[in-house]
């Protein structure tokens, strides 16, 4: 049975994910991490999802306001000053993080001024295979994906949409472009040495049985950590019930079988600032006013 504290100890950055809190139980209460929402575009439309700004909200896909990324280093650098135990630069939206190259700049900008931090990316891996290469470059260490189906019939319960050169595609060509895409950037950064970690969101009726299969697929890839992450009821799929306590331990040992388990996740804003398990800062860190930014597709 896999370690579910931590990554597997032949990883090239063993002592880098021993560090990061969204990757190593242990350092969850411990280390701290900034999220920085830089990526305002999404080029997928997955039925649960809903992506806003607001203050209040405690969830993926939301944020105070979008960052350039010259505001994102001044803004790792304050945060260094309120939360000095932080050492994971991240980026998760609140769009996708390769729809766009904001997030690519301002690592590089991260990574010339703080290069002590660990630069995390989370991305729905469209785009991947052809930008991990940059993101190497730009001082990326360890990417995360979200892989939420391998089977295109079980995928398009999902995803509604894919943007592919700003031209929507949907259906069962849809769900199989996006998985094969996604398999071919977790190879492609898995070959170039960074440690992929997969988000998959548990859907009761829809992929709760489907769990195993995405994580021996995703493991053959080179993927390391598995991370199953309860359905929060919205948009589309506002209805739909959540996973029960025993769903979600059933499908964590079927992953286990062949993915360390991450078990520690708090479903962060896209903003989030601290200590996973501890002391939270983003208020401090982000007053002022909230932009009035909307949301569109690559």
């Amino acid at each position: 049975m896999a370690n579910t504290s931590q990554a597997k100890s032949d990883s090239p950055f063993e002592h880098l994910l021993k560090q990061h809190p969204c990757f190593n139980g242990e350092a969850h209460a411990t280390n701290g991490r900034i999220h920085l929402p830089v990526s305002p575009v999404c080029n997928i439309q997955c039925r649960f999802c809903q992506r806003g700004f607001n203050k209040v909200e405690n969830r993926p896909g939301v944020s105070r306001r979008i960052l350039t990324p010259q505001e994102a280093v001044e803004t790792v650098e304050r945060a260094l000053k309120l939360c000095p135990e932080i050492k994971v630069a991240g980026i998760a939206g609140p769009g996708d993080t390769l729809a766009t190259d904001h997030a690519i700049e301002a690592f590089r900008l991260i990574h010339e001024r703080f290069p002590q931090l660990i630069n995390c990316l989370s991305t729905n891996g469209l785009l991947l295979a052809e930008k991990a290469g940059r993101l190497l470059t730009a001082g990326v260490r360890t990417v995360t994906v979200t892989v939420n189906a391998v089977e295109p019939a079980i995928l398009q319960q999902i995803c509604s949409h894919v943007y592919v050169d700003g031209i929507a595609i949907t259906g069962e060509f849809a769900a199989r472009t996006l998985i094969n895409a996604q398999l071919a950037g977790i190879r492609e950064a898995a070959r170039l040495k960074l440690t992929v970690k997969i988000n998959m969101v548990l859907i009761p009726g829809v992929n709760v049985g489907h769990v195993e299969e995405v994580a021996r697929t995703c493991a053959a890839a080179g993927a390391t950590l598995i991370n199953l992450i309860p359905l929060i009821p919205q948009h589309q799929l506002a209805e739909h019930q959540v996973p029960t306590c025993r769903e979600l331990e059933s499908a964590r040992a079927e992953a286990e079988r062949h993915l360390t388990v991450f078990r520690h996740c708090r479903q962060c804003r896209a903003d989030a600032c601290g200590i996973p398990g501890g002391k939270d800062v983003a208020e401090q860190l982000y007053e002022g006013p909230m932009a009035e930014t909307t949301f569109s597709h690559g």
